[in-house]
């Protein structure tokens, strides 16, 4: 390796690749990235609903070791039951109880005390409990980065203010537990990633001593174009695209389809809705009908995407910046999205996107997109425009390869 090159360990609660939702595509194109000039080991946690054996092979690509460490908690149904009955018996959050593994300690333990790292990069704050800063005898401990993908405990206390009256209490009394967590790792790394400036003042405001940088959400613009042999827009499906197991995209769907859907298809009654993303729950299966899709997971999102006469982001919850939106620019479609949905990404309403927050004005914009084929075609072209310019993962990481030289640099100096 030439001298400017970094070895660095990347810990995630998932495998990054390959990516099949918003935060593995944010690991996978960052660490893919800095990849082409760094040496990265992943460290993974890989629940049952993944396919480790295709997980690692993809990972593989671009690592030069893969460690994936089971986690027999991440599961739906009577496990995450007793988890959360356990969180609410003590001092500690769901997410601590769900990441807590001594095996995952141990699998750190020979990756660390095996091989120097100049940076260990923990993606999200639910690691903060681990040894992180070890290193061979007589080596300088890493550095260590925190990937803010949002900010996770405002996240549940979004939660803690909508849907059913058990859930409510339950992120209300989750929310303060991880919100201690979360300091806590904020507090205890040398620098900080965040998907926005929104996001980054919210740590500010929390620990004022911290090192930050914003490191946007991005799109792999070459992947993710329109292409000569994808279907052209239809003039009339609109789709949604997400994991559909987060609270934040259910929040989001449900209130699409009670209270926006019905709007459009009485002005447009040929008018579709396509909900496209892994581990749809049953109040999403439900929704299934005449004029409403629900693929689940896709092998390909992009002829989806083509496709469409439209993309939706009518979310109401969340934090970071929303990979949905950065992608669907790079494929060229117009989007119709609420503030909160587009918060950190640099776009000028009425030329990149349309913005609604309210069910009328959200509904009024999508029918404007299906009615005006110009006016789709104006928001695709600059939104792809943007995308190439400022959201490409090429810049992101040279943004994170930059940040870790300057940190590195700054202790050396110190």
């Amino acid at each position: 390796m030439t001298p400017e090159c970094l070895d660095i360990l990347c810990l995630s609660p998932m495998p990054p690749s390959p990516p099949h939702f918003g935060a593995q595509a944010r690991m996978h194109g960052l660490m893919s990235s800095l990849a082409r000039r760094h040496r990265i080991t992943a460290v993974s946690l890989v629940g049952e609903e993944f396919d480790a054996e295709a997980c690692g092979r993809a990972m593989r690509e671009y690592c030069a070791e893969v460690v994936l460490v089971p986690n027999p908690r991440a599961r739906n149904g009577v496990t995450k039951r007793v988890l959360q009955l356990c969180s609410l018996a003590s001092l500690r959050s769901f997410e601590r109880h769900l990441y807590s593994l001594e095996s995952l300690q141990k699998a750190l333990d020979a990756a660390m005390t095996r091989r120097r790292f100049d940076v260990v990069q923990v993606e999200f704050p639910y690691f903060g409990h681990y040894r992180l800063r070890q290193a061979p005898a007589g080596a300088r401990p890493p550095l260590l980065i925190l990937d803010s993908h949002e900010i996770a405990h405002d996240v549940i206390r979004q939660s803690a203010r909508s849907g059913a009256a058990l859930r409510r209490v339950y992120s209300a009394v989750d929310w303060r537990k991880l919100r201690q967590e979360e300091l806590h790792a904020f507090r205890s790394a040398d620098g900080i990633c965040t998907c926005s400036a929104a996001d980054e003042k919210r740590v500010l405001d929390d620990v004022p001593s911290a090192r930050t940088l914003v490191v946007p959400n991005a799109a792999d613009v070459d992947y993710y174009h329109p292409r000569p042999g994808d279907p052209a827009g239809d003039g009339r499906t609109v789709v949604f695209f997400g994991l559909l197991s987060t609270w934040q995209n259910l929040d989001g769907v449900l209130y699409l389809v009670r209270e926006i859907w019905p709007r459009i298809a009485e002005r447009r009654p040929d008018a579709r809705l396509k909900i496209i993303g892994a581990r749809p729950p049953r109040e999403v299966l439900e929704l299934a009908g005449p004029k409403v899709e629900v693929t689940g997971l896709v092998e390909d999102l992009r002829p989806h995407l083509a496709s469409a006469a439209a993309l939706v982001v009518p979310l109401r919850i969340g934090g970071g910046t929303r990979l949905k939106i950065v992608e669907g620019m790079a494929m060229q479609k117009a989007i119709v999205s609420t503030a909160l949905g587009a918060e950190g990404i640099d776009v000028v309403p009425g030329r990149d996107i349309l913005i609604a927050d309210d069910p009328a004005g959200f509904a009024a914009s999508v029918v404007r997109v299906l009615e005006d084929p110009g006016l789709a075609e104006r928001l695709g072209r600059a939104g792809r425009q943007l995308a190439i310019e400022r959201y490409a993962w090429s810049a992101a990481a040279q943004r994170l390869e930059g940040f870790c030289h300057e940190l590195l640099e700054l202790r050396s100096a110190g």
